[in-house]
């Protein structure tokens, strides 16, 4: 049975939400097959727009599955709001993003008891590269695949900058727009089980799951990503936003 054919608070979100999205977006999914209805997983996408998480939420939704963010603890202190997001299963992670902290560590248990996914932006911020192709990724999702055995499902999506324009919270409503969403094989993370979980083993695992995000933007743009990923870092720019 799939996830989403079991009665929760999203087929509220679900009541209100999709049609207004239907009005905006036409989604194209790519490789649907491949996205498990069934056991704990964790989906890490790109992310260039500041409305990505009500688009990839949205796709997610249509691949079968429940869309579930890490999200900032604060924002789970907002009345009514953080009720509603602790309700449908949103992990909290404090600030600094780390999933050491007992909350969100207990709570991506919980995920893998209940058989859940949940959606973690590897680049942990809007991407500065140039070009929108995905930088430099931080090590939350992966640390959590390793720690827990969840597999890793990389989703890239395309044509959301047509919607709201990166860094704008302006959404261009008219005309409809045609939003391509890929769904890739799990990661193969086997090399790094066991290993201990320091900066070495999760910088490569990351690179990894960059790599496969990566080639999925590469087939749905027809083009080429740069050979160097974006460093932030180098470029003297934040990289501060999500987990």
């Amino acid at each position: 049975m799939s996830e989403r054919s079991k009665p929760s608070i999203f087929w509220l979100f679900a009541l209100f939400a999709l049609p207004l999205m239907g009005l905006m977006v036409k989604f194209r999914l790519h490789d649907r097959e491949k996205m498990p209805q069934t056991g704990a997983a964790i989906i890490t996408p790109n992310h260039y727009s500041n409305i990505d998480p009500v688009v990839i939420g949205t796709a997610t939704w249509y691949l079968g599955r429940l869309p579930r963010f890490m999200a900032k603890a604060s924002i789970l202190k907002i009345p009514v709001l953080g009720w509603i997001l602790l309700k449908s299963g949103q992990i909290p992670v404090e600030r600094g993003g780390s999933t050491r902290s007992s909350a969100a560590l207990n709570a991506a248990k919980e995920l893998v008891a209940k058989e859940r996914t949940v959606i973690v932006y590897p680049e942990g911020s809007l991407t500065r590269d140039p070009d929108m192709w995905p930088m430099r990724g931080k090590s939350g999702a992966v640390r959590l695949a390793l720690e827990l055995d969840i597999p890793i499902i990389p989703v890239a999506h395309w044509g959301t900058q047509q919607l709201m324009a990166r860094y704008s919270n302006k959404l261009n409503v008219f005309p409809r727009h045609t939003i391509d969403v890929k769904v890739g094989d799990p990661v193969d993370l086997s090399e790094f089980v066991g290993k201990p979980l320091d900066n070495k083993t999760l910088t490569a695992a990351t690179n990894k799951v960059m790599d496969a995000i990566t080639a999925l933007l590469e087939d749905l743009r027809g083009e080429s990503a740069p050979e160097v990923r974006w460093n932030p870092a180098e470029h003297n720019q934040s990289e501060t936003g999500r987990f």
